[in-house]
């Protein structure tokens, strides 16, 4: 699934931390309805950008724009109004341990919304029944594995029914089935639901799967070196970096073969 309408774009943005430049000049567009994702190497600013996105920290320079509306030059009541668009899954679940999967999921409809108790409950219970959770409703964070704690940070993310819902290395701590069931939650949501998705990922597996677009960040540079298909750069790309990054999985196993030729 990919439409055609611009959902989010990213303009002229620079990354910085005091006047250490983590990234400068990035321009990319995402798509409504697409899985979008940001790759690159160890410190090249994926997290950072994420973050810019969601508005956890200001950029140096550039706007981001929501469905052509500006985020960074908006006032505080118009971007927290824009935030309530988001939903965010972290790398670490961070869900609260002392609260159930339920008491969790609807702690954001409690706080935002004029529901009632009984709305929420019966609200929370069907989110944690989208991501493969009912009847887990009561049960606390550690009484579960890993991988569904990904998708209790998965259902909340859904509480509040964000238009575009951000990962951050969503299958980091997941062996590779439980990553595998993971990616095809997401695009199952996606299409489900019709959300648009960006997610800062170095997990081959998963950019080739779920990504129908990327951006490509390099630390060296400071700058965006690729844009597209994730596995359109990997077969096509003309940058030895982007190829080598798409290529490493193929790369690794020749080496290990060669080394058990030896």
């Amino acid at each position: 699934m990919a439409a055609s309408a611009e959902h989010i774009r990213v303009e002229n943005l620079t990354m910085a931390y005091g006047d250490f430049v983590l990234q400068k000049d990035l321009d990319f567009t995402v798509k409504r309805g697409d899985v979008f994702i940001i790759m690159g190497g160890s410190g090249c600013g994926k997290s950072t950008l994420l973050k810019i996105m969601i508005g956890l920290k200001a950029p140096a320079t550039g706007e981001i724009f929501y469905s052509g509306e500006p985020f960074w030059s908006s006032n505080d009541g118009h971007q927290e109004e824009m935030k309530r668009r988001f939903g965010i899954l972290f790398q670490s679940g961070a869900l609260f341990s002392s609260m159930t999967l339920a008491e969790n999921i609807g702690l954001s409809m409690q706080l935002y919304t004029d529901m009632s108790p009984e709305e929420i409950r019966e609200n929370a219970a069907l989110k944690l029944a989208l991501v493969g959770l009912k009847g887990f409703e009561d049960y606390y964070p550690n009484q579960i594995s890993g991988g569904m704690k990904k998708r209790a940070g998965l259902a909340r993310a859904l509480a509040l029914d964000p238009e575009i819902l951000f990962f951050d290395e969503p299958s980091a701590g997941l062996d590779p089935i439980s990553s595998r069931l993971l990616d095809d939650l997401i695009l199952e949501l996606r299409d489900a639901l019709g959300k648009t998705v960006v997610v800062v990922t170095h997990e081959l597996a998963s950019i080739f799967t779920i990504g129908d677009d990327s951006v490509f960040l390099d630390p060296d540079t400071r700058t965006m070196l690729a844009r597209g298909n994730p596995k359109t750069l990997r077969d096509e790309s003309p940058d030895p970096k982007v190829r080598n990054f798409l290529l490493r999985g193929e790369l690794d196993a020749h080496m290990e073969t060669g080394d058990q030729a030896r």
